[in-house]
């Protein structure tokens, strides 16, 4: 994947080659870490909303046609938590992906 370089002070928002002063956007997952971090937890977040914007997906498809779901997540939230000295309950975890408490969940759209 190459870089792309974006100079907004440019006309048409294109990196015109000048030394201009401006918000210049390079990037690369080694060089800058929290960015990257920003990005991948940006992307955990899209997923999570995805997740919530599609309750008919069920976890037992997800599970056959990914290799995770729902639970995966919460487990893997959880496990990065504890990582960190945070201590989440696996309910707590299941609701912040959920987005409701997993009780709840199961009963308004597991089939």
């Amino acid at each position: 994947m190459s870089e792309q370089t974006i100079n907004p002070n440019a006309p048409d928002s294109q990196n015109s080659g000048s030394d201009a002063p401006g918000l210049q956007t390079s990037y690369s997952p080694a060089s800058d870490a929290q960015v990257a971090m920003e990005l991948e937890a940006a992307a955990f977040r899209a997923l999570v909303a995805h997740f919530d914007q599609h309750p008919e997906v069920q976890n037992i498809d997800l599970m056959n046609l990914a290799g995770f779901c729902r639970n995966c997540l919460s487990k893997w939230y959880r496990e990065e938590a504890e990582k960190k000295g945070i201590t989440i309950s696996d309910p707590d975890a299941r609701e912040h992906i959920y987005g409701m408490p997993y009780s709840e969940w199961k009963d308004k759209y597991q089939k």
